[in-house]
Order: C-alpha cells, then sequence, then structure tokens
C-alpha cells in the first residue's frame, strides 16, 4: 500500500486561504417570480473533477481535502462535511481537519457538531504545530467559551483565558472575557 505523503503545513496554509477568499465571496441570487424561467443549477466542473479522480484513488488525501474545500467555497456544508470526515478517518492526527468540519458546521449552523468538532481539533493540535495555530486556538477556544457561557460558566472562563492566551488581540475574545468575568 502506497502512503502519501503531504506536506500539511503548505495543505493547511492553501486549505485557509481558500477558506478566507470564500468567505469574501458572497452569493447573490434574485428570487424567482412566476413569470421567470426556472434555472437549472449546473454542475461544478472542479468538485466533478475531483470527485471523478477520487473515485479513481478513495485515498488521495489531497484531492479529498481540494473536495472538501471546494463543497466549502460552494456552500455545500453537508458535503463540506462528509468528506473532512473522510480525511479524518485517513489522516486522524490531522488537526486542520477537524478545524475545518467545524467551520463546515457551524456554517450549517448545527452548533453541537461545531462544538464537538473544535473540541476534537483542540486535542488534535501537535505541540510542535501551536506555534502555526494560534489563530485557529484561539478561535476554537472562543468558540467553546461562547457556547458554554450559559451551561458552564466556569468552563467557559477557562476556554476564554485559553483564547486569549492565543490571541490577545481578538476583541470579541476580551468583550466576552469581561461578560464572563463581571
Amino acid at each position: 500500500m502506497k502512503m502519501i505523503k503531504m506536506n500539511s503545513k503548505n495543505l493547511f496554509l492553501g486549505l485557509l486561504i481558500a477558506g478566507g477568499a470564500s468567505l469574501m465571496n458572497a452569493q447573490t441570487t434574485q428570487p424567482q417570480s412566476e413569470s421567470s424561467p426556472v434555472v437549472t443549477k449546473q454542475a461544478n466542473p472542479i468538485i466533478e473533477g475531483l470527485k471523478k479522480q477520487i473515485e479513481a484513488n478513495p485515498k488521495d488525501t489531497e484531492a479529498l481535502a481540494k473536495l472538501a474545500t471546494a463543497y466549502q467555497d460552494a456552500s455545500d456544508w453537508t458535503n463540506a462535511v462528509d468528506t473532512w470526515k473522510k480525511i479524518s478517518v485517513l489522516l486522524p492526527d490531522w488537526s486542520p481537519s477537524y478545524y475545518s468540519q467545524a467551520y463546515a458546521y457551524q456554517s450549517a449552523k448545527d452548533d453541537a457538531n461545531a462544538k464537538l468538532a473544535y473540541e476534537k481539533y483542540i486535542a488534535t493540535v501537535k505541540p510542535e504545530e501551536i506555534e502555526q495555530s494560534k489563530k485557529n486556538l484561539a478561535y476554537a477556544y472562543f468558540y467553546l467559551a461562547f457556547a458554554e457561557q450559559k451551561s458552564n460558566p466556569t468552563k467557559a472562563k477557562e476556554h476564554i483565558a485559553k483564547s486569549i492566551e492565543y490571541d490577545p488581540t481578538n476583541q470579541d475574545a476580551i468583550k466576552l472575557n469581561q461578560t464572563l468575568n463581571s
């Protein structure tokens, strides 16, 4: 069995850039009126090409990551989550897949699963990856603190402290910290 060697740092940085770019693209659609023709959704050639590539090699984690990112770019959160999960099975210690799952769950308004995925991300980040992962760790802890502020204020305070430790400039985290500790 051939193992795919992947530079996870470069892939992660690429995914962050692609994810950031997708956040800047707003989906603009006009509501259909009764007189307007029904427009069928065209297949995304990038997604279709990547699906064929993965059909030929289901363990191609690089193609899977590109496919998951393409689904995110298309705001197809269900398929994005499913694809990130496939990567997590193939690369269970690769923390960016859990962060990306959390992002997709959060975008789909599935807060319970987003919380679980952020927790898994935090648990999976290796000590040697902490420095390059500080912003994502800060956000993951912020999300957990925000999610738990009413149900478990003590745990929320712990999470927000970690968030600020990783990113002391995050104004949202600073405000939540003030709220939690007032």
